[in-house]
């Protein structure tokens, strides 16, 4: 028996003196497992294929002259970022989106936690009116812009009517198309109805994770309602309500199906993604509008990681 042997039948001792066996699993520690990689493998492969090289592939493209009627493509550097900030109709579209993510986001967020905070406690019609809640979301974009549009029109419109009937208006009123900023919230309405179920959902869940304890020992430190909701509801909330917020920012800032079918093509509600779809696919200008797709993912991401930063706080219960 040579040296290596004796070494390998050599017992490991353990606490107290006593002799034991090396583990397989310590035996194993040394070699090299390929189950794992195999497993994430395919996951990664896919992730890379379908957003990896696409986000490359933007970024890249919106650095070149690429136009339909006008070849051949050439690199242009910063030209389309620049023709772009020179564009009337897309300076138009970013004030326009500012307002959809500012009224969207924080009203959406209002309403989540409203919705959220009477839903938390158990009660006769819950499970319905959950059910009730989730239908807007649940529609696609398009049907829920058609449903409205007949809501908000100005000859047949609920709106029109009801405000007619309970005398707050003398005559029909147009709300799309005219006024800028009611044309706006018109559509920003309907976009707030859509995206406030899935924040409500996520509020909720987040809420109903708080120990009842703590509800408990604030009544017997005398809390107001009031003020268990500020010290106790609010905080413990923070990490549902800054993934609502995050969705809400995504939903608002990509929002294309509302004002197109709300108010077409007009320069008075469109967005950003709305110029985006005008400038790739009717000018047949894909170099800005790579450019303009490049500006709304960089806006994405600075809006949710100031979220993340400002609102999101770890919870410990």
């Amino acid at each position: 028996m040579n040296s290596d042997t004796r070494i390998k039948n050599v017992p490991v001792v353990g606490p107290g003196g006593r002799a034991k066996l090396a583990s397989p699993r310590a035996k194993r520690r040394g070699r090299f497992d390929i189950l794992p990689y195999a497993l994430v493998t395919p996951l990664a492969l896919f992730i890379i294929s379908l957003a990896l090289i696409p986000a490359l592939f933007t970024i890249v493209a919106s650095f070149f002259k690429d136009q339909a009627l006008n070849p051949p493509v050439r690199f242009n550097g910063f030209e389309n970022f620049v023709n772009l900030f020179n564009d009337a109709g897309v300076l138009s579209s970013m004030g326009n989106t500012v307002i959809y993510v500012l009224v969207g986001v924080i009203l959406s967020t209002v309403l989540a936690v409203f919705f959220a905070v009477i839903l938390r406690k158990k009660f006769l019609g819950r499970s319905l009116l959950i059910a009730v809640l989730i239908l807007p979301w649940a529609l696609p974009g398009v049907v829920n812009g058609i449903i409205w549009s007949n809501i908000w029109d100005s000859n047949t419109g609920l709106v029109n009517s009801l405000l007619t009937s309970m005398h707050l208006i003398d005559t029909y009123q147009v709300f799309l198309g005219q006024n800028k900023f009611m044309t706006i919230l018109a559509i920003e309405m309907v976009q707030v109805w859509q995206i406030t179920p899935l924040s409500t959902l996520l509020v909720l869940a987040s809420m109903q994770n708080i120990p009842d304890e703590l509800y408990e020992a604030a009544s017997l430190d005398g809390g107001s309602p009031w003020k268990v909701f500020w010290s106790v509801t609010l905080p413990l909330t923070a990490p549902g309500i800054t993934i609502a917020m995050v969705q809400a920012v995504i939903a608002t800032l990509n929002i294309f199906d509302q004002p197109y079918i709300l108010n077409g093509a007009a320069s008075t509600g469109a967005s950003l993604t709305m110029q985006t779809y005008f400038i790739s696919f009717q000018n047949l200008d894909f170099g800005q509008g790579y450019a303009l797709s490049l500006i709304i993912t960089i806006v994405t991401l600075v809006l949710s990681l100031g979220i993340l930063k400002l609102v999101y706080r770890p919870v410990e219960y």
